[in-house]
């Protein structure tokens, strides 16, 4: 028998996450891909399986602890063989690390050096997904300093190696904040005011609660977006009797195949058709909004409602996938978004947004765009209603939608032409084939 070391696999772009929780304990007897530890991201929570088979001698982080890709996490007593093998997989990712780091960095990297020192944060810098969060690089250090001073690391450009944010970028930021501050008064409409603190207690008993993880930083991300985009919405319905009709039909075939048929699968395939039709709503603005750029993926996110706040997983190409295909991948996610096992890849690289409350209530909302995305589509609950056909008033089923657009990469006349045509193909699903 061997002791072997286990270190922490690649875990995408993230510079570090932290430990939620120790899946084992010293003494304890693991297989193959058995979950070791549940890490979490500013985007999603992964599991860390066994590499190998054995038993775990040795724990040596706890919950709470930051890691990074290679540290060092368990002693596992192993086999020779399984001690081979494993030796093996270890030396190929410690020599692909070493050679990503001797990487010379982009030269990119040096334009923004004094773009800290120069002008405070400003609402007009473009939504993208390195001001998301999920490229911020930093130390462990660094982000405990800005926490301590309450500077979101999201704000602050990096000038170090391959974007890494310093001590003196967050250092830098607050100085130009403060210069600006200083400056606001003689300035008319600097910043936005603040809302009022009022002690609410005064009025009677209250409670504080925290908001979960997933819905701090969702909120930095909705509010990001809504000071940045330019937000039109457009209101629509349309007749959905046909394609319920048909989903009904299908529903027992769909059922014996293990598979919930729902009219979202529905809304998902004429929107890919609409996309299609209209490339400028399946795209996203440069980050200097001088141009635009349009994908040639469909990949929809479908927003999800779960214990721990709102999740947008992305099913991925919807253009190239079936009723059934896309039922079975919009159930796989959804219960993974629910349990908390969505990993970074099931939420990135969308181009488009369903939030769908049809099943809950309400006749009309307006969603926030999913930026660096340009438009989103909301469900509403639909209902039967009459409909005068020229001679009478006939029953059908009429659903309310809305989309939300980036009024700087789409016109309202460009908006609702895109919302007639979904409507167009939800009428009539026959449409969708031609």
């Amino acid at each position: 028998m061997a002791t072997q070391q286990i270190n922490i696999p690649d875990i995408g772009d993230f510079d570090s996450v932290e430990v939620i929780e120790v899946l084992v304990s010293e003494g304890d007897v693991v297989a193959v891909d058995d979950s070791l530890l549940t890490l979490e991201s500013d985007k999603a929570t992964m599991e860390i399986p066994s590499p190998v088979a054995g038993k775990i001698t040795k724990i040596a982080v706890s919950v709470g602890d930051d890691v990074a890709e290679g540290d060092y996490v368990f002693d596992i007593e192993v086999s020779a063989d399984a001690q081979s093998d494993s030796s093996q997989k270890v030396t190929k990712e410690v020599a692909k690390e070493e050679t990503t780091e001797v990487a010379p960095p982009a030269p990119v990297v040096e334009a923004p050096k004094t773009a800290p020192v120069q002008a405070p944060v400003s609402n007009s810098k473009p939504v993208n997904a390195q001001s998301m969060g999920a490229a911020s690089h930093a130390s462990p250090s660094v982000r405990a300093f800005a926490r301590k001073l309450g500077v979101e690391l999201t704000q602050v450009t990096g000038t170090g190696p391959k974007g890494r944010v310093q001590q003196t970028d967050v250092e830098g930021l607050i100085k130009a904040v403060m210069q600006s501050g200083a400056s606001a008064g003689a300035t008319s409409g600097a910043g936005i005011p603040p809302i009022a603190t009022i002690d609410f207690s005064k009025f009677g008993e209250t409670t504080t609660e925290a908001l979960g993880r997933i819905k701090k930083i969702s909120g930095k991300f909705l509010h990001a977006s809504w000071l940045n985009v330019p937000h039109v919405t457009q209101f629509d319905e349309c007749d959905i009797t046909e394609m319920d009709q048909f989903r009904k039909d299908q529903k027992a075939i769909a059922e014996k195949q293990g598979i919930k048929l729902t009219p979202l699968v529905f809304v998902m395939k004429a929107v890919v058709k609409a996309l299609q039709d209209f490339p400028s709503v399946n795209a996203s603005l440069s980050p200097d909004s001088q141009s635009i750029i349009k994908k040639q993926y469909y990949n929809i996110g479908i927003a999800v409602d779960t214990p721990n706040g709102l999740m947008v997983p992305v099913v991925k190409d919807v253009d190239k996938k079936g009723i059934y295909e896309l039922s079975r991948d919009l159930m796989e996610l959804s219960g993974k978004a629910r349990e908390g096992k969505l990993s970074a890849s099931d939420m990135s690289g969308g181009t488009f947004t369903i939030s769908s409350l049809g099943g809950i209530g309400g006749t009309q909302f307006t969603p926030i765009v999913n930026a660096p995305e340009v438009a989103i589509m909301g469900l509403s609950k639909a209902k039967m209603q009459p409909v005068w056909n020229g001679s009478e008033f006939i029953p059908r089923l009429i659903m309310p939608f809305s989309v939300s657009y980036d009024h700087r990469a789409l016109d309202g006349a460009e908006g609702v032409r895109f919302t007639t045509t979904v409507g167009k193909y939800l009428s009539d699903l026959r449409q969708l084939i031609l």
